[in-house]
């Protein structure tokens, strides 16, 4: 897996996910994927409730709380498949 992939699994793990009932992939366009769940986060591309996919700049935004995942994703900066609740129930654990 790319640097990238495994700063952003870092950061993650940094937060609570606990919280979240579902699990989610993080598409970084051209570095690769990883999941998040209730127990933290892991390099990885499985199957997923949610599927979150983005360039890394705009990944390393959302993680670092510059940029709102709603803003994100209604700018177009961020393309969200699957359940839309979980990827609400997810915004929160990201802010």
């Amino acid at each position: 897996m790319s640097e990238v992939v495994t700063e952003a699994v870092k950061v993650m793990n940094e937060k609570d996910t606990s919280g979240f009932d579902g699990t989610a992939k993080f598409d970084v366009e051209d570095e690769g994927c990883f999941m998040v769940d209730s127990s933290g986060a892991r390099e990885g591309d499985e199957a997923a409730d949610v599927t979150l996919k983005a360039d890394a700049d705009t990944f390393k935004s959302i993680l670092d709380g510059d940029l709102d995942p709603t803003s994100a994703f209604m700018s177009g900066k961020l393309a969200i498949d699957g359940d839309m609740g979980k990827a609400m129930q997810l915004a929160q654990v990201l802010s």
